[in-house]
């Protein structure tokens, strides 16, 4: 993967946002970056930045548990849209159930589960990972 020009955050918590934008300005993982606190949030200003022409995000970091629309439902409505970008996504969640890690897994949508909290080197990591293509 080329150089990663947006990075579009989902999650609800407002202190893991606080600390994701620190850890992406101090690791530079893409050139901008976009934050939706729910699913609900996310579909609706996806949908719209496509329908714009803006553009779309190639990484997508994605949380489960969300009030209004939770990253599970997320995901369905995402492969209903049919968006015509690609754009990868990472599930990135506290739970550690193995039931919820392997739903992840078997999901065609999702490239990666990260475990919470996220961390520069874990950015640091996906970063080359995604650089090189994994």
């Amino acid at each position: 993967m080329p150089k990663i020009k947006l990075v579009c955050i989902i999650d609800d918590d407002p202190l893991y946002i606080f600390g994701m934008k620190k850890i992406l300005e101090y690791t530079s993982l893409a050139e901008e970056s976009l934050f939706y606190k729910n699913g609900q949030e996310a579909i609706d200003g996806l949908t719209d930045r496509e329908k714009m022409g803006e553009p779309f995000p190639n990484v997508i970091l994605l949380d489960i548990n969300m009030p209004i629309m939770n990253g599970w439902t997320f995901l369905e409505k995402f492969a209903e849209k049919d968006f015509k970008e690609e754009v990868k996504i990472f599930m990135v969640s506290s739970s550690i159930d193995k039931e919820e890690v392997d739903k992840a897994h078997d999901n065609s949508l999702i490239n990666g589960y990260i475990f919470k909290p996220m961390t520069i080197e874990k950015i640091k990591t996906l970063k080359k990972e995604l650089e090189e293509g994994f």
